[in-house]
């Protein structure tokens, strides 16, 4: 057992990596999707054809790589770009290229989740707004928006769990900087001094499963906060069969 309190002790910090990649991509990621979303359904067929071509690009390649071509972009425009500014540090740390990869690529997921949802607005509510005289903004303010995210919560809540397990890779991908070690780091450099790989990765899998309960208990506060208009108020059911 003091192996396994040891472990928790040792990635306690590590988590914290996690944690932020995650919360630093979540917000923009989602106000990205957002756009994106319109920008699918748009009439404009250029804003339509370039929403739907980022989508694809993103959902249709793997993530990993998404890093490494990122990386690659930004450290071939070191020597040109970002030293003469004087944010090549800035620019090409971890903790600033793995949210941003993040946020693109949530991005493009969160948008087709929220793009199946837009369709799925009842349109008679939309015709009655427009019958009672409401503008195209008063519209997506008043009747699509409260439906869109309502319909898209329990998927966007899945997605927000499957970002905070890619983060996984963050540190796989880019490279480590001084002691900054995520949990799969952690776990690694651990299993290389002991090749104890049992204990190591299911205690990283330990902490990545008690972050993903918060997660899930957030969320679905606010989808019975999105939902307190019906009689009963349905939560978002993350707990196995025999637990509820």
């Amino acid at each position: 057992m003091q192996g396994f309190f040891d472990d928790l002790a040792i990635m306690a910090p590590a988590v914290l990596f996690n944690i932020y990649f995650a919360a630093a991509s979540i917000p923009i990621g989602f106000v990205l999707a957002v756009f994106l979303a319109l920008g699918k359904a748009s009439p404009n067929p250029l804003i339509n054809r370039l929403s739907r071509g980022y989508i694809y690009a993103f959902r249709g390649s793997p993530l990993f790589i998404q890093f490494f071509m990122f990386y690659s972009l930004a450290l071939s425009l070191n020597m040109t770009l970002w030293r003469p500014l004087g944010i090549s540090g800035f620019v090409l740390h971890p903790l600033f290229m793995g949210p941003l990869v993040l946020v693109l690529n949530t991005a493009a997921y969160t948008a087709e989740i929220f793009y199946g949802a837009l369709r799925a607005v009842p349109r008679n509510a939309v015709e009655a707004a427009r019958a009672y005289g409401m503008s195209r903004s008063q519209q997506f303010r008043r009747v699509v928006w409260p439906n869109l995210i309502r319909l898209a919560w329990p998927a966007y809540t899945n997605e927000v769990v499957f970002l905070f397990h890619a983060t996984a890779i963050v540190y796989f991908a880019l490279p480590v900087v001084g002691a900054q070690k995520d949990l799969m780091i952690t776990a690694k450099d651990l299993f290389e001094r002991d090749f104890n790989a049992f204990l190591h990765f299911s205690i990283a899998a330990l902490y990545f499963l008690l972050v993903s309960l918060v997660i899930f208990f957030f969320f679905d506060l606010i989808y019975q906060r999105l939902m307190r208009h019906l009689p009963t108020q349905p939560g978002l059911r993350f707990a196995p069969k025999w637990l509820r």
